[in-house]
């Protein structure tokens, strides 16, 4: 059975609806924006508290990766991802949630060659992309500033 190529596109388009892009948009900009609010109110209440630059910095990316992980391991995390989409790939509890949920996926296949043998499968290129373009950024700007 032969189906012809404009036949087998107004299948795949009546199958696959558009994506509503204003409003994914939208929420990507509420639950980013969440995330981002609410790392700002607890650098507030640490600082308030009376907690040095560094300690206030340090304790405010640790709690929102601690947050990621647990949000992450219960599965909430997960179905907040659904509906907040590119709103909850803001860096740090992207990347805690990056680290975190292939570690769970793997963890039946032993703690070694499963939990941490995956654990950077997702985050792995990040960490050396990220950390081969510092060295570049840091060698170009090591060369314009001497």
């Amino acid at each position: 059975m032969s189906i012809s190529k404009d036949d087998y596109s107004k299948m795949t388009d009546k199958a696959s609806p558009n994506s509503p892009v204003v409003m994914n948009c939208v929420k990507a900009f509420v639950f980013g924006g969440g995330i981002c609010l609410f790392a700002q109110l607890l650098n507030t209440l640490f600082i308030s508290l009376g907690l040095g630059d560094k300690e206030w910095k340090l304790l405010t990316s640790s709690v929102i990766i601690v947050i990621t992980a647990i949000l992450t391991g219960v599965g909430v995390y997960d179905k907040i991802a659904r509906h907040a989409g590119a709103g909850c790939i803001v860096p740090i509890s992207g990347f805690a949630n990056s680290v975190v949920a292939p570690a769970l996926e793997f963890q039946h296949e032993g703690y070694v060659l499963g939990t941490a043998a995956q654990m950077f499968s997702i985050a792995g290129p990040v960490i050396v992309y990220g950390t081969a373009t510092s060295v570049i950024y840091g060698f170009i700007y090591f060369l314009v500033t001497k």
